[in-house]
């Protein structure tokens, strides 16, 4: 095949709250070489608020899916596997909306998709080629996001918890957990297992130069 009709790869990285998976990713970007990935986070396609479907003050579900434009990114993903060019939407979680700018983002051999939520819904894990899901224990992803949250979104302890209990644990057993089952590989023990990373890159290696 002529190398202009070389369709990029997809590769999809998934796992809940706190399992390690931006650590993965950003170590694919780092050992594979980001000049070689176009990288789409799903955490940038949230909706703006005032397109949710809440009641008065009921607090906005992050971690359903119906919180994301999945079939903007969906849009995305097709337009770099033609070799188009997107801009990709830029979420500013201190206001709950889409900022006016967007990040223009042109098509590369690998297509690096990561996201809680990207193996819950058919057509988009239909987009994915292979589909990597970073499994770690249920306390030590609540222990991360707690930390992660008190130190970088300036949340108070109580508010972490209550909003783990209501929304992101029961979001994670009924769509998250469930999605494992679609992963091509599982990597346990989150961002620190250094062994399937190094396999992980390797292959991706080895892809680009097939």
């Amino acid at each position: 095949m002529a190398e202009a009709e070389k369709k990029p790869i997809v590769i999809g990285v998934a796992g809940g709250t706190g399992s390690g998976k931006t650590t993965v990713s950003r170590q694919i970007l780092e050992r594979v070489g980001s000049k070689h990935i176009a990288y789409l986070a799903h955490d940038s396609y949230y909706k703006n608020r005032s397109d949710l479907s809440i009641e008065g003050n009921t607090p906005i579900n992050f971690d359903h899916p119906d919180s994301l434009d999945t079939p903007l990114l969906i849009q995305h993903i097709q337009q770099l596997r033609r070799n188009e060019p997107a801009e990709l939407p830029i979420y500013d979680f201190t206001k709950d909306a889409r900022a006016p700018e967007t990040i223009s983002i042109k098509s590369q051999p690998i297509i690096l998709v990561e996201g809680i939520l990207i193996f819950s819904e058919k057509e988009l894990r239909n987009q994915l080629d292979i589909k990597i899901f970073v499994d770690t224990d249920a306390d030590i992803r609540f222990i991360r996001r707690l930390k992660r949250d008190i130190e970088e979104r300036g949340r108070t302890a109580e508010s972490v918890i209550q909003q783990y209990l209501t929304t992101v644990r029961p979001m994670h057993l009924k769509f998250v957990e469930p999605s494992k089952r679609y992963a091509d590989v599982i990597v346990p023990e989150g961002g620190y297992n250094w062994v399937a990373i190094d396999m992980i890159a390797d292959r991706i290696r080895s892809m680009l130069h097939e």
